[in-house]
């Protein structure tokens, strides 16, 4: 059972790498801090009670799942908002306006993203996952630890339980194997 002081230190040290994460997904600083305050406190109410050396992957799991629920949400706001949209301005004229010829996407953003494109790079990140998964056990916790979850490799071999030489050791093999794996279905990075 991790102490209050555990916790505390376990958020200390994870809030700017959480926070990077967060803004690397929804690209909005002010949503990725209330994302990453959000996923602390259900880590602190839920699973306070829970070993200090479980909570990393406890703490990334509940991130991802708030992350989600962010663009759950959105999705969510943005068909309301565009339902909504067609109702105002005048009425003369408005009966053939359509919000989708009328919309703009941003340069860069997933909505300026074509439809091929986008199955293109879903494929490509599900092919990565699958490789990602191939991998032994240790190769793909250090992998993930070290490259998703942005921990340096004196942390990862703490959480591991093993020495920093093995981390970088379990991590080459990863990133050799998964370069190799995805060079041989025409990935590259």
């Amino acid at each position: 059972m991790a102490t209050d002081k555990e916790l505390s230190d376990f958020l200390e040290n994870v809030e700017r790498r959480a926070f990077k994460q967060a803004v690397y997904a929804v690209r909005k600083d002010e949503a990725a801090l209330d994302i990453v305050q959000d996923a602390m406190i259900k880590l602190a109410e839920k699973y306070g009670d829970k070993p200090a050396d479980e909570l990393p992957m406890l703490f990334q799991r509940i991130l991802q799942n708030t992350i989600h629920d962010f663009f759950r949400r959105e999705k969510v706001r943005n068909t309301w908002v565009s339902l909504f949209s067609s109702f105002g301005g005048d009425s003369e004229g408005q009966e053939d306006f359509d919000v989708l010829e009328s919309f703009e996407a941003q340069d860069g953003s997933e909505a300026a993203e074509s439809s091929a494109d986008k199955v293109e790079r879903e494929q490509t990140l599900m092919l990565i996952d699958a490789e990602i998964q191939k991998l032994p056990t240790r190769q793909r916790e250090a992998f993930l630890m070290r490259y998703w979850q942005d921990m340096d490799v004196a942390e990862t071999a703490a959480a591991m339980g093993c020495s920093e030489g093995s981390v970088k050791t379990h991590c080459s093999r990863a990133t050799h194997a998964l370069a190799q794996a995805l060079r041989a279905k025409g990935i590259t990075l």
